[in-house]
């Protein structure tokens, strides 16, 4: 029995090792698991009847700089244009995340004593019915509140909703998402998920009701938003949107600069370091209302502090249209040529590179916030970290207010699907990176396996070995371990969109569709498989073989030389070539030859070649008998063995 139990073993491993490559699973045509539908089309485009529900916000607030308490009520306009009718609301509480027993907390400490100031607190929920606000029965679970409605909320109708809550600004809170920090200057505030928000009921799930646990980030509904903010007269604050009442709150020294800011390619200093004691608005003393609004957004952040430099400049945009890149950031960020005084021009570069090539900036004003939190995107704002120098800042600043396109204009789930924002908007970044001042910056490195002088295509190999049978691109991002996120999420999403574009599509068609399938999902919800028929459909191309093989698993890649057979026939040179496919992801095949003359030429065989088997032979005709063939010469592919990709004749 033990001898025929190795004898199996031993014929199933051989049989293993020489049909690891099944071109039957590599190109199975039913990838797809269902059809498209008139609410998402099977090209990839929003359905004839598409939907979502709108969610408008009115929040007004303040903040107590010495007992960090900020107070606020929200009334919310939520519009069901589901035509579904909804006994019962969900809305997200984000800052609960700070609770110990919330779900993540709980994970890591169950017996932990629960503070109970920490967090949302609310002093009142109400719905407004036939014009008199009701109080409502709800339930608070981990970072989520369900209301439950004493009448069904019918289809294609609105409803008002009121909540008084606080909460406490703690040093690392919301996920570390928000914050302070304590700088030579004076305090510097950010302020992350900072009110009750609806959560997404689309025609996917229903209602979205994953909680905030601190892996996946958000998933919103697009809305207006106005809010205003009291807070101490010498505190600087910036905020998603355009502040509508700055002529009510700063001084006419101030309006000057800004103006001239607006109008200027070059970075004009708003407020110097010099400036940090001089009064910047109206009133000296007390408090000062700051009053914002920012149309068609998921989200709405803010910072604030008296240490804050301020800059700005014009961003250039298609159309012959401008906004304002602006920056606020304390003295301690300057560190010469290298520090915060580039970063606006960093964050006009690439708001102007992202909207010339994917989608004008839609907004007024874009907001780099230098304090404690080291990298965290919102609608057109984002908090980088204040040390950031050098290409650091660079990246930070390109990278975070790319994803103002992915997710907040592309409105993925990022609770759901990390790739779809961060693999995206690095992808996005390596472009931008070879472009901005000609590549001053380039080219882009990312990932922990990076190397001065490496490869992506190389780096991107551990990246797949490691995780060969554990998690994938497509996998939750809660259901992924931490270190896995950054390989997975940012470095294999973003190469395997650059073999698309680099490889397998061409550029051409590869910025077609892929700028297609933006403007088409732009302020809308997209699902993954939503963009893989964009792809599809715009480029042309049957890809549910890269799909599966580079998304949904960690197929790795060996294209080999295994036979040159030279030929000669009436005087002319040519040659028959085998390859191989030794792993299981096909993959086209870029081919160079050199024949004894010295001519060279260079082909890409089509990933059709791999559809019946592991094998491939193809003629090719030369000039004088061959005598070297490569695969993959720019070493564009992820390949795990280039010992083989080469014949030397």
């Amino acid at each position: 029995m033990k001898r025929l139990l190795f004898s199996t073993f031993l014929l199933t491993t051989i049989s293993a090792a020489h049909a690891q490559y099944n071109p039957h699973e590599a190109f199975d045509p039913n990838f797809y698991t269902s059809n498209g539908n008139e609410y998402r089309s099977a090209s990839g485009l929003p359905g004839p009847k598409y939907w979502q529900n709108k969610a408008d916000y009115k929040v007004v607030a303040s903040f107590d700089t010495s007992s960090m308490l900020l107070k606020g009520n929200v009334e919310i306009d939520y519009k069901n244009n589901s035509g579904d009718s909804l006994k019962y609301l969900w809305l997200e509480l984000d800052q609960n995340n700070d609770k110990e027993n919330e779900r993540g907390r709980l994970m890591q400490n169950p017996t932990a004593k629960v503070d109970e100031k920490k967090g949302f607190q609310l002093a009142s929920v109400q719905v407004l019915v036939d014009g008199k606000w009701e109080k409502v029965d709800y339930i608070l679970n981990d970072t989520r509140m369900q209301i439950k409605l004493k009448h069904k909320f019918a289809g294609n109708s609105s409803i008002k909703i009121a909540i008084d809550y606080s909460y406490t600004l703690l040093e690392n809170g919301g996920g570390d998402r928000s914050g302070y920090l304590d700088t030579k200057n004076g305090r510097i505030y950010e302020f992350s998920y900072w009110y009750p928000r609806m959560a997404v009921y689309d025609d996917l799930i229903g209602w979205n009701t994953l909680p905030f646990v601190g892996g996946g980030e958000m998933y919103m509904d697009y809305g207006n938003i106005d809010y205003t903010l009291t807070v101490p007269s010498n505190l600087m604050l910036v905020g998603s949107g355009e502040l509508v009442n700055e002529k009510e709150v700063f001084t006419s020294t101030i309006l000057g600069k800004l103006n001239q800011a607006r109008n200027s390619e070059n970075t004009v200093v708003i407020r110097s370091k010099e400036d940090l004691n001089k009064s910047f608005t109206q009133t000296k003393n007390g408090t000062t209302t700051w009053h914002l609004k920012m149309e068609n957004t998921r989200d709405v952040a803010w910072a604030m502090s008296k240490a804050y430099i301020w800059d700005a400049a014009k961003i250039d945009l298609p159309e012959n249209k401008t906004a304002l890149a602006q920056s606020v950031y304390p003295g301690e960020s300057i560190a010469g040529d290298s520090g915060w005084t580039n970063a606006t021009q960093y964050l006009k570069g690439s708001v102007e590179i992202f909207s010339k090539h994917w989608f004008p900036f839609p907004y007024s004003v874009a907001t780099n916030v230098g304090g404690p939190v080291g990298g965290m995107e919102f609608p057109a704002l984002a908090f980088d970290h204040w040390k950031a120098s050098g290409k650091d800042l660079w990246m930070l600043v390109s990278h975070e207010i790319g994803h103002s396109w992915y997710p907040m204009i592309v409105g993925s789930n990022e609770r759901k699907n990390a790739w779809m924002d961060e693999g995206f908007n690095t992808f996005v970044d390596i472009y931008a990176q070879d472009e901005y001042k000609n590549g001053r910056f380039a080219p882009k490195r990312d990932g922990e396996y990076a190397a001065k002088g490496g490869n992506p295509a190389d780096e991107i190999i551990p990246v797949i070995a490691d995780r060969k049978n554990g998690a994938f691109i497509i996998t939750a991002p809660d259901a992924t371990d931490y270190k896995d996120v950054h390989p997975l999420a940012y470095f294999k999403t973003a190469f395997g969109l650059v073999l698309l574009r680099e490889v397998i599509l061409g550029q051409e068609r590869f910025d077609y569709a892929f700028s297609n399938y933006t403007h088409d999902w732009a302020f809308k919800h997209p699902a993954p498989e939503d963009f893989f028929r964009s792809m599809e459909n715009g480029a042309g191309e049957d890809l549910s073989w890269f799909w599966r093989g580079w998304f949904y698993k960690n197929w790795q890649v060996d294209q080999a030389v295994t036979k040159v057979v030279q030929t000669k026939k009436d005087g002319r040179y040519g040659a028959d070539i085998t390859i191989e496919n030794k792993e299981k992801l096909p993959l086209p095949v870029p081919v160079e030859i050199k024949d004894k003359s010295g001519k060279v030429k260079t082909f890409q065989l089509p990933v059709e070649i791999w559809q019946r088997g592991g094998t491939w032979t193809f003629h090719v005709d030369t000039d004088a008998a061959l005598s070297q063939v490569i695969l993959d010469p720019k070493h564009q592919l992820p390949d795990i063995d280039r010992s083989n990709n080469e014949w030397n004749g």
